[in-house]
């Protein structure tokens, strides 16, 4: 009886008296009651009312392996799934198990890391049930130096995703942080193994942070998340904040869009068939950029990228350069000005 009252809840506007639930399903109060009690527990949030009765707020999310599952539509990869609560990196997760299972396309996620990792050694925190953190494995059959543009393949694919699911405008800062209104959602990181000149496998981590309500003073001005975007302006009471999206429906079209993105690229051997749209939600277009080069700092205006993904720069003496790695700094971004 508790999933068939579950059921009506979901299935009516505002409240629904206890002798009407009495009366559908031929109960007592105190059935009813220990039924509603019941989907409490189990995370439901359910308002009661003295004469008006019950009102379904909220669901609990499921963020699981059988969820993501659920919607996946990919034709090869992710046909396995494992899903930790919690976990120390899911890099590592996928890497350990692409060697112990010599599987490719396997899919790591968890709700939480405590090891999560970003560029250049840097921590990349996730949230217990505020973040989104997977890995994909993979076995590419590309050249070493190629391997970097799968990093603006996931990027273009988690862009597409969040689109998706929240109708947010999402832009990619070159190579592959997601971020809206000039904060970061998330962050990418790719590694590879390799033996001799011979690229064994390629794990790509993704990091969305989704529904952090406050950031520490040092990132509020870099770093943002999907629920507060979505709520941006939003001063009323936590019953109009929009609901946030399946964590577990997030993860799962981000694989799909990297699927197809994936093989087109896989196909051509290079970024040609994806760079227009990448090139689109580059934030970095006809902007200000200073570059953090080894070789020494240097400002332009960042025009695009190159079919490998490299950003093409052109300097403030009209020399171009083509940008394949280090850090690029984007004048209105992460506070940057």
């Amino acid at each position: 009886m508790k999933d068939e009252i579950l059921e009506k809840l979901k299935n009516t506007q505002g409240y629904i008296s206890g002798q009407q639930l009495c009366n559908d399903f031929g109960v007592s109060r105190t059935a009813v009651w220990k039924a509603i009690n019941r989907l409490k527990n189990e995370g439901y949030e359910i308002d009661s009312v003295t004469n008006k009765g019950y009102r379904l707020k909220s669901c609990p999310e499921l963020f699981s392996s059988d969820e993501i599952k659920k919607h996946l539509k990919t034709k090869y990869l992710a046909k396995e799934v494992v899903f930790y609560d919690k976990t120390g990196s899911t890099n590592n997760d996928a890497a350990a198990y692409m060697r112990e299972r010599n599987a490719s396309g396997i899919l790591v996620a968890a709700s939480s890391q405590t090891e999560g990792k970003g560029r250049r050694g840097r921590a990349w925190e996730s949230e217990k049930d505020s973040s989104v953190s997977f890995s994909l494995g993979l076995r590419p059959e590309l050249e070493v130096s190629k391997i970097s543009m799968l990093t603006l393949v996931m990027a273009l694919a988690v862009q597409q995703a969040v689109e998706k699911v929240t109708d947010l405008h999402t832009q990619i800062k070159w190579p592959n942080d997601i971020v809206i209104n000039g904060k970061k959602i998330c962050g990418i990181l790719t590694e590879m193994n390799m033996e001799m000149e011979y690229v064994t496998s390629v794990v790509i981590g993704v990091g969305i942070n989704t529904g952090q309500k406050t950031f520490p003073d040092e990132l509020k001005e870099k770093a943002t998340s999907l629920y507060l975007e979505m709520n941006k302006g939003n001063m009323q009471s936590e019953d109009t904040k929009r609901q946030m999206p399946s964590r577990s429906l997030l993860t799962a079209e981000c694989v799909n869009c990297f699927e197809k993105l994936y093989k087109k690229v896989k196909d051509a051997g290079d970024l040609t068939p994806i760079k227009k749209e990448y090139e689109e939600k580059l934030v970095n277009s006809g902007r200000k950029v200073t570059v953090l080069d080894p070789a020494g700092e240097y400002t332009g205006t960042a025009k695009g990228i190159t079919d490998l993904g490299e950003l093409t720069v052109i300097r403030e003496d009209g020399r171009e350069e083509s940008v394949y790695a280090g850090e690029v700094s984007v004048r209105g971004v992460y506070g940057y000005t």
